[in-house]
């Protein structure tokens, strides 16, 4: 797939899917960026939480956080996260539009931010808040889930790769923009 055909692509199945939206007005809101690097064998970017940290530590993650009150839309609050996360300038994203969203345990609404970014582009994780950023290939994501993490009536898959255990939300995301735009099959249930 050629860079024009992998923008093409996915302009127009994002076109074709309605983006699930949680109506709980009263929820904090947060963004993260699910950036695709624009090559023939497209990645994703993703990132490791520092083991300092007092929560998510040592989870695998898209860059991203807290909406602010200033920022515009969500967004705005994906693409200021990534860049103070990873080093990403927002010049360097194209923006193609909003996945499900989905409500985090700690009871954030999380808004998914599909974009695409060059493929050389120097990424950079701020070690104040990350261990690591590193790049799946996209492929990775339609072989079937090394995994599920199950609670209760929760099915969610995780992926393995490279060292890194993909799980929870994330993993959550991923299969869901997998489902719904690359039309894989991936099994899951959850509360939304």
């Amino acid at each position: 797939m050629t860079i024009l055909d992998l923008q093409a692509y996915l302009i127009e199945r994002l076109a074709l899917h309605a983006p699930r939206r949680v109506s709980q007005p009263d929820l904090a809101e947060a963004g993260v960026l699910v950036a695709i690097t624009m090559e023939a064998e497209p990645h994703v970017i993703l990132t490791r939480r520092a083991t300092h940290l007092s929560s998510h530590k040592g989870e695998v993650a898209f860059p991203g956080g807290k909406r602010d009150p200033e920022d515009e839309n969500i967004v705005v609050t994906a693409l200021r996260e990534a860049q103070e996360e990873v080093a990403l300038n927002p010049s360097d994203v194209i923006v193609l539009g909003e996945l499900d969203q989905v409500v985090s345990r700690f009871g954030y609404l999380v808004t998914p931010v599909l974009a695409l970014i060059p493929a050389g582009v120097t990424l950079v994780p701020n070690l104040d808040e990350l261990d690591a950023v590193f790049k799946v290939p996209l492929a990775h994501f339609k072989q079937p889930p090394s995994r599920y993490f199950e609670m209760g009536n929760i099915r969610i898959p995780s992926y393995d790769f490279d060292g890194f255990y993909i799980w929870g939300l994330t993993a959550m995301m991923i299969a869901e923009m997998m489902n719904n735009l690359w039309d894989s099959d991936i099994a899951m249930s959850a509360e939304l």
